[in-house]
This record gives C-alpha cells, sequence and structure tokens, in this order.
C-alpha cells in the first residue's frame, strides 16, 4: 500500500460522528443540519432537461479535453465573469473540464509535485482538507498559513518565511474562504502572483463559492482578472478551480473545470488522459446549458440573501457572528469550547454544526479553528430559521 495513505487524517465529518457518538437528541425535534455544504435549492429544471435529453450519448466514449462547444462556453463565462479581455482565454488551450472542483484540486497536486525536490503545499488554515490530502499523497509537505480574525481571515503573504517560499511547488487559495467566507482582494492576489514569478510556484485558486455573494454590483475578484489587470494574459502559474454545484445547486452532477496556464494545462491533460477521468457526454451538455445562463444564479444568490438577513437577526444577539463576504456558512465563534457547544447543541436541540478545530490543523502555537463553529445555510428558509431559533435558545441556556 502507498505509505502515504497512513499520513491522512480523519475527515471532519468522520470526526464529528465520533463526537455525537452516545447523544440522544430530543425526538420532538426533527433534526437539521448545518454540517454538510452540500446546496439544498431545487436545481434548474432546464439543466435536468438537457441532461435526460441527451442519455443518448452514453452510447460513446467521451474524450478527456471535453467537448469544443463545452470549453468554449466556459471560456466565454470566465470572460464576462471576470472581465477579462477578450480572446485571452482560448477554449483550446486554457480551458479543461473536470469533474467537479473536489476531483481536479486533489488530482492537480499529483502532476505539478516533484516530490523529488522536498516540496512544500502552501494551504490556508482553516481549509478544504482536500488540500492537505492531495500534497500529502503528492509527497509534499504541507505548510499551512492560518486566517484569523486579526487579519479579517485574509492569508497574511508576509507572515510566510523566504526558507519556505524557497521550497514551495504550489499554494491553494480559497476565495470566497471556506469556511470564514473571506474574499481576497486583487492587490493581495497581484502580489501573490509576483511571489510565485519570484520563487517559481503555480498557485491553484479554488473559487467555486464566487457566484455567492451579497452585492449585485460588486462579485467576489478572481486570480485570473488579477493576472489580466496586470497586464499578464498568459496566466503563467495561475490556475482557477470552478463548478456547477453550488453556483447551480447541481452538486450530484460533478461538473466543473480548471482554467489558466496553458502549458500547465497541457500536462495536466496528460495525466487525466491516463486518469481515465473524463465527463460523460449528457453532463457536458447539461453543463453549456448552466454556463450559459445568469438567471438561475441571480435568483440562486437572492434565496441566501434572504436566509443571512432572517438568521443573522436570530443569531447576532446572543453570538459572535458576521453576514461573510461570500459563500453560504457562518464562522461563528462560541462561547464555550467548539467540540463541546457541537455536542451539545446536537444532544439538547438536534441540530449538527461543524467543531472549527476539525476544520484546521494545529500550527505556529494555535489551531485558528478553535473557538469557532461553521453552519452552512444551504437548507430552505423556514428551516434555517428554526435551526438559527434552536440556537439561540440552547446559547441563551449557556
Amino acid at each position: 500500500m502507498n505509505p502515504d495513505l497512513a499520513r491522512l487524517q480523519p475527515y471532519p465529518f468522520e470526526k464529528l460522528n465520533r463526537l455525537k457518538t452516545g447523544t440522544a437528541p430530543p425526538a420532538d425535534k426533527p433534526h437539521i443540519a448545518l454540517s454538510i455544504g452540500e446546496p439544498a435549492h431545487r436545481p434548474p429544471a432546464f439543466i435536468a432537461e438537457s441532461l435526460l435529453t441527451h442519455l443518448h450519448g452514453l452510447g460513446t466514449y467521451p474524450v478527456t479535453q471535453g467537448r469544443a462547444e463545452l470549453r468554449k462556453a466556459i471560456a466565454d463565462w470566465l470572460t464576462r465573469r471576470f472581465h477579462l479581455p477578450l480572446g485571452s482565454i482560448d477554449p483550446a488551450r486554457h480551458v479543461l473540464p473536470v469533474n467537479g472542483t473536489r476531483e481536479a484540486l486533489f488530482a492537480f497536486a499529483q502532476a505539478v509535485v516533484d516530490r523529488s525536490a522536498k516540496p512544500l503545499v502552501v494551504a490556508p488554515n482553516p481549509f478544504y482538507q482536500i488540500y492537505e490530502g492531495a500534497a500529502l499523497l503528492a509527497g509534499a509537505e504541507p505548510w499551512f498559513l492560518n486566517t484569523t480574525a486579526e487579519n479579517s481571515f485574509q492569508p497574511d503573504l508576509n507572515a510566510i518565511p523566504p526558507e519556505v517560499w524557497q521550497r514551495t511547488q504550489l499554494i491553494y487559495l480559497c476565495s470566497p474562504g471556506n469556511p470564514t467566507g473571506a474574499v481576497v482582494s486583487i492587490p493581495t492576489l497581484q502580489k501573490l502572483i509576483r511571489l510565485a514569478d519570484e520563487h517559481d510556484f503555480l498557485i491553484a485558486s479554488d473559487e467555486c463559492y464566487s457566484e455567492i455573494y451579497v452585492d449585485e454590483s460588486a462579485p467576489p475578484p478572481g486570480l485570473l482578472q488579477a493576472a489580466a489587470e496586470m497586464g499578464r494574459d498568459d496566466y503563467a502559474r495561475c490556475l482557477v478551480f470552478h463548478s456547477l454545484s453550488k453556483r447551480s445547486n447541481v452538486p450530484g452532477l460533478r461538473s466543473g473545470f480548471v482554467a489558466g496556464d496553458a502549458e500547465v494545462l497541457k500536462k495536466f491533460l496528460l495525466y487525466r488522459t491516463y486518469h481515465g477521468c473524463a465527463m460523460p457526454p449528457p453532463t457536458q451538455v447539461a453543463s453549456i446549458a448552466a454556463w450559459k445562463d445568469e438567471v438561475h444564479v441571480h435568483q440562486n444568490r437572492a434565496l441566501y440573501r434572504a436566509k443571512f438577513h432572517v438568521v443573522l437577526a436570530i443569531l447576532s444577539p446572543c453570538m459572535d457572528v458576521q453576514r461573510p463576504d461570500a459563500g453560504f456558512y457562518l464562522w461563528a465563534r462560541t462561547p464555550i469550547d467548539e467540540q463541546e457547544f457541537t455536542r451539545r447543541l446536537f444532544a439538547e436541540q438536534n441540530v449538527t454544526v461543524v467543531p472549527g478545530s476539525y476544520l484546521s490543523r494545529e500550527a505556529h502555537g494555535i489551531n485558528p479553528g478553535a473557538g469557532y463553529v461553521r453552519m452552512a445555510l444551504v437548507a430552505e428558509l423556514d428551516e434555517c430559521v428554526e435551526a438559527a431559533e434552536r440556537i439561540r435558545a440552547f446559547v441563551d441556556k449557556l
């Protein structure tokens, strides 16, 4: 067996299940899960219809690079959404469809890390655990960059020592962040690009929450946008990962893309050709329809805005919690130990949240997730309101 498998830590939900073992929540309160970030809004009907009407495509093998029409739809969306120079995204060179960002973020490290050079992979902390697993199984050591309330949950690039940059081959970025919802600014993204040039590493920007935000006039910026504004329309060293799961409420479709540096994507395509991960033809057609439509995305954002407005009105008087810049999580400070908070909330109110320490690692003397819980406002409005009222009742009794 691959010895690096032994280095993988239990997934947060495995730890959560152990934490809840032996508790008996009240039977008269239906369970409400605010733990898993699985969108629960109804998927757009036109996506499902497109999928169903093209099931005859199951009779042919898909190509790993994806259909030209899909790559063009993605390139057009990127150009519109992030104000990229017309023609700077070549669908044939700068875009590669993938089966969701999770699969691609993991596979990417396996393709680009040179394990013979004692590599480091930098990741934010708290973080999406795929980054750590990808680094370890690529033969690299993760190096965690703490994001805390003191720095507004932003990556402090000045906190990374020169000797770390010298060994870094890849940095994962998540903006909007999971779990904090913080959005990385254009100047910070551009500073990171300059550091990548100086120290010869790649940037993998996980932007799967980019389409869930508060202000319609101020969408979160992206890495390719930052590069283009520097005149870097070759997008060298920059790779962005996007998905339809959150944007279009189709997590089961498993559809996304990676875009950016053409030379890196050429090698990643080679890797994926052997990996055997081509997107099924009906999924490709449904994805084309999804990337071309923005009406359902606007409607989706409105649903999340309504939930944040009501839930924060309930929780703000009793908890230290603020509206995030983007995404659908609340990153709430707990009045007691976050694991005890989680266990007792489940036992007394039958509501499940995730302890922040399960989403982070001890690094540089602290665990930045300690004292927090993550709440995913993915359920329908009435269920989120009921959960918030139960949480407030629980906190008021502490």
